[in-house]
């Protein structure tokens, strides 16, 4: 199946000169570094939102998320979905598939999105020519992994209110490090389901869950942003305290 694309509607700029970089939250690397993934990027391409960036079951891929949001999910033969997690400029997207011929799982664009693909089979060259590259690769690795442990917590262990708390408060610290937020809101194109699916709830129990955390002022959403007046009250309700994560790797 091809990925339903749309044209590029503006000049992508090189690796050397990616917007992204100039974040506090990636860490630099070398100019050798920065020409080879030049060279290991092989395509940019555009996925309008609702539309897969990788089916599950099918061939699968390496990219990196340029802008917009994205979600990584399974799903049963039914219908119903699991979401693993949250996709947002500057994750990688593909790396648990690389031992696979088949891609174990699904992403979804949840917005517009633009993607920088890469060369699959370049992927070894990495390794052996830059080490501290593929040590990145690895870093980000552990860290997905960090991020199912944390939310097998959740789907095991919390509450109700303090699944959809935590979820609300990792996607905002999230948005805010990639400096999103405008005047302490941050975008929030994220809808009930998507909630439902990530913290393993019912429609209808989300759907209560969120006027219950609404009418304690815990939250408010309104033209596609999230508001937390109280970030810390909701970080106490969710039993929450994700430590501030260091400079992490941008490939």
């Amino acid at each position: 199946m091809n990925t339903p694309a749309l044209p590029p509607t503006r000049t992508v700029p090189p690796c050397t000169a990616c917007p992204l970089r100039q974040m506090a939250v990636f860490k630099p690397i070398s100019h050798d570094e920065l020409l080879f993934l030049q060279s290991f990027k092989e395509a940019h391409i555009t996925v309008a939102a609702g539309q897969p960036i990788v089916w599950q079951g099918q061939p699968a891929t390496l990219s990196t998320l340029y802008s917009g949001w994205a979600f990584r999910f399974k799903s049963l033969t039914d219908g119903r979905r699991q979401i693993l997690n949250f996709v947002l400029p500057g994750d990688l997207i593909g790396l648990q598939d690389q031992s696979h011929e088949v891609s174990p799982h699904g992403v979804e664009a949840l917005t517009d999105v633009e993607l920088c693909r890469f060369d699959t089979d370049r992927l070894w060259t990495l390794y052996s020519r830059f080490p501290k590259l593929a040590y990145d690769v690895t870093w980000l690795a552990a860290h997905e992994e960090s991020m199912v442990d944390e939310n097998l917590l959740t789907v095991g262990r919390r509450s109700a209110a303090e699944r959809v708390a935590m979820l609300m408060l990792h996607l905002y610290k999230r948005s805010v490090a990639l400096g999103l937020a405008q005047q302490g809101r941050v975008p929030w194109p994220v809808n009930q389901q998507h909630i439902a699916d990530a913290v393993g709830l019912s429609l209808v129990h989300t759907n209560r869950t969120l006027r219950k955390l609404y009418r304690q002022g815990l939250f408010a959403v309104e033209g596609g942003w999230l508001y937390l007046p109280d970030p810390g009250a909701l970080g106490r309700l969710a039993d929450y305290y994700e430590q501030p994560v260091p400079r992490r790797p941008l490939i």
